[in-house]
């Protein structure tokens, strides 16, 4: 039989043996974006002419080799190819987003930071921020302010939160490489706290509305955002004194806190025309900052420099001071805690947070700081 025969595929013979060549699959055209979708009838490739740019062809092979596939290409790129999103448009778009601190002292510091971010990179399009080597480019940025670790860390935080909002809620980057910086400011201020001398000291040598602002604070440990719009709307009656009552501007939580006999007599003494509990000199509304140097410039009239002290009085210290006074009243950590809604930093007694008093505590605590008070 011939070698013919043995290959002619005819009964009581095998069939010819065919050899399939593999041919290489032809690279994709530089610049091509491949998005993989999953499908019921199985993997299905769509091809775009660029990263967000139009989709020109589907296929359900990763490497199509069909002549139209690079026809379609070509024709992709009579589409105008629209202008990169550049990084200040989306910091404008964040600002105006619902992603925005509360606070409006929050709110302030991240637009300061937002726009300086902004301001560096007014030339790069977000998705700059898609590549890993961006990290080392807003490091070098932040190091401006290398000399102020609060500063460095703030700089940071915003890049981020602006960051995660382009990524998880716009969908205008598909990923980012500047989470997770490490922290290098930290604060312990918990054993700073302005002592009944201090107070006396300040209040002597400073004006009426610098007195009493630090009375309020110490006696009510509330914020400076809180303390300068504290009204005579926020004062109720209770069967045995007042209490105070409103909505912080931090934590946006209803704060109830008793009237002390000192903070009794700030606000008794308030001008009947007159609806906020603390003003300026002119009776003029206070703001956060207007308060805060307010009481820094008459803290160092008055003799209480960080030189003479070997540390500086803050009007955030008075919080502090008004924890330090519960617990001097004889309530626990755990009254604190419970009744006052405060958690602690650490064991020093100094109080981060303000919350609830449950209104039916008010007056307990009350009594007890009535009794403290009278020592």
């Amino acid at each position: 039989m011939s070698d013919a025969n043995l290959h002619s595929g005819q009964p009581g013979h095998p069939p010819a043996t065919r050899t399939r060549t593999n041919r290489p699959s032809a690279p994709l055209p530089k610049g091509t974006h491949r998005v993989r979708r999953q499908t019921l009838s199985g993997d299905r490739w769509h091809f775009y002419a660029w990263r967000d740019g139009p989709k020109f062809w589907a296929d359900t092979r990763p490497d199509p080799d069909d002549p139209q596939f690079y026809v379609a290409f070509a024709r992709a790129f009579d589409t105008p190819r629209p202008a990169p999103l550049l990084t200040p448009e989306v910091v404008r778009q964040f600002l105006a987003s619902p992603e925005m601190p509360k606070a409006e002292r929050t709110r302030q510091d991240y637009r300061k930071w937002a726009l300086r971010f902004a301001e560096a990179f007014a030339a790069d399009p977000i998705t700059l921020f898609e590549d890993p080597a961006c990290r080392a480019r807003v490091t070098d940025w932040r190091r401006a302010w290398g000399h102020s670790p609060k500063q460095y860390d703030m700089a940071g935080t915003v890049v981020t939160r602006i960051l995660n909002w382009a990524w998880k809620d716009a969908g205008l980057i598909g990923v980012h490489h500047c989470m997770g910086f490490r922290k290098t400011y930290a604060a312990d201020r918990s054993d700073i706290i302005w002592t009944p001398e201090h107070r006396a000291q300040l209040c002597a040598a400073a004006p009426l509305w610098v007195a009493r602002l630090l009375t309020a604070a110490c006696e009510t440990g509330l914020r400076p955002a809180d303390l300068i719009r504290l009204s005579r709307t926020h004062i109720e009656k209770t069967p045995k004194g007042r209490r105070i009552r409103l909505r912080t501007d931090k934590r946006r939580r209803i704060a109830t806190l008793p009237v002390t006999p000192a903070m009794a007599g700030v606000i008794d003494t308030t001008p009947p025309e007159r609806s906020l509990i603390l003003t300026s000199a002119r009776g003029k509304p206070l703001t956060p900052h207007r308060a805060s140097e307010g009481l820094r410039h008459w803290r160092d009239k008055a003799g209480l420099t960080p030189a003479a002290l070997g540390h500086a009085l803050r009007l955030q210290d008075c919080r502090g001071t008004a924890a330090t006074r519960l617990l001097e009243a004889g309530l626990s950590l755990g009254d604190i805690a419970a009744h006052m809604g405060w958690s602690l930093r650490h064991a020093a007694n100094v109080i981060e947070r303000y919350a609830l008093v449950p209104h039916d505590q008010t007056d307990a605590v009350l009594e007890k700081l009535t009794r403290q008070s009278l020592r």
